[in-house]
């Protein structure tokens, strides 16, 4: 038997028919984010930098980083076909409630959850934004396995899919991080009701998302200041000096900057730094203020273009099973920009959950770069 290797004009020829079959327009969209979110953070964490003695470019460097590593595995994960992840995804899964488990045990606590694990160099690791990717593939392996003939899946599949997506629920809702729980429960829903399961699934996934929520308020899994945040939108002006002090001065800094912004590095609310977080969960406060209503209203329509093309991949899927996996990246970006934005607008409860590609932070770039390359790879082998 002769063995014969691949060319390196083959090789090429490969590498360009992937190239050929990239949606670059999705790529462009997140790139864009990528770098205004750089932008944001740059002059969000510059001045404070500056104040403690530290590199004044620290964060925005790390961004950087966070932005080459994110597109890093973006390619790498489009360039693996996704139906071979099917025999993957029960490691994967499985590699992700150890991660939630560690950080239960061995995790840092920020702003009250322990959901973070402290890395060398000032670095951190959130088990829970892989966790999503996880839940995508697991709930989509099982919910796309219908026999001849069947229009929806079974019930048992549905159950064990439902399972799939409770047991890391359960450990984050441990953190305790709703927002995070929220965005995957909204995935969870989405998968469910693309995959074509009864209308009565559905209903138990509402109810039952309210009954967790009672639960953990009656159980004091949730404490009263992270209650108090959450519900401060229904009266933010009533507790502007607790609860509420957040969106007040993020909807302040939101309202002054205008059509065009004050510029870059000379909006006072950021750069008198009277918006906690406004590097991570408030940055689109920075972009009202400096940027003004053109620079957050293109915002807007980059998350926007990214969620129409997420919806026509998956529209277009060839299986069943990259259809699901488009859907749960779909939603879970329209729901955390969604609850991102309002959070900082004062009309959504202030959950802590980071603008996709926009916010600082490794693990959210990372995850967000590894919903594109899903997306990517669901249209290219579309397209086979």
């Amino acid at each position: 038997m002769t063995l014969t290797y691949p060319t390196a004009g083959t090789q090429r020829r490969r590498s360009q028919s992937w190239l050929a079959k990239i949606d670059w327009s999705l790529v462009v969209a997140a790139l864009a984010l990528s770098i205004i979110g750089a932008l944001l953070v740059w002059s969000a964490t510059k001045g404070t930098q500056i104040e403690k003695g530290l590199d004044p470019d620290g964060f925005f460097k790390k961004h950087l980083l966070n932005i080459v590593i994110g597109v890093g595995l973006c390619i790498l994960i489009s360039r693996f076909d996704y139906r071979l992840l099917r025999a993957y995804t029960p490691f994967l899964w499985g590699a992700s409630i150890l991660g939630l488990l560690f950080v239960l045990v061995k995790g840092s606590t920020i702003n009250g959850a322990k959901a973070w694990i402290s890395l060398p160099a000032g670095f951190t690791l959130q088990p829970s934004e892989f966790a999503k990717i996880a839940i995508i593939l697991g709930m989509a392996m099982l919910l796309s396995e219908k026999r001849d003939a069947e229009n929806e899946p079974r019930d048992i599949d549905v159950a064990y899919a439902l399972g799939v997506a409770g047991v890391p629920i359960a450990l984050i809702m441990l953190q305790p991080d709703l927002g995070t729980v929220m965005v995957i429960a909204c995935m969870v829903f989405g998968i469910v009701a693309v995959s074509g399961a009864k209308a009565r699934w559905l209903t138990g996934i509402l109810v039952g998302g309210v009954v967790v929520a009672y639960v953990a308020i009656q159980t004091g899994l949730l404490k009263d200041y992270q209650l108090a945040r959450l519900t401060a939108f229904t009266n933010p002006d009533a507790n502007g000096r607790t609860s509420g002090f957040n969106t007040q001065q993020a909807r302040i800094a939101i309202g002054s900057g205008g059509l065009f912004g004050t510029g870059l590095f000379h909006g006072p609310q950021t750069q008198g730094h009277f918006v906690p977080e406004n590097q991570t969960d408030f940055v689109y406060s920075v972009a009202g203020e400096e940027l003004g209503f053109v620079g957050a209203a293109g915002i807007v329509l980059l998350l926007g273009f990214i969620l129409w093309r997420a919806v026509r991949i998956a529209l277009r899927a060839s299986d069943l099973f990259g259809r699901l996996v488009a859907t749960g990246v779909a939603v879970w970006i329209a729901f955390q920009a969604f609850e991102n934005i309002g959070m900082n607008l004062g009309i959504t409860p202030v959950t802590g959950v980071p603008l996709p590609f926009v916010s600082y932070g490794g693990t959210s770039m990372f995850a967000s770069w590894l919903a594109i390359g899903l997306l990517l790879n669901v249209h290219m082998r579309a397209q086979e």
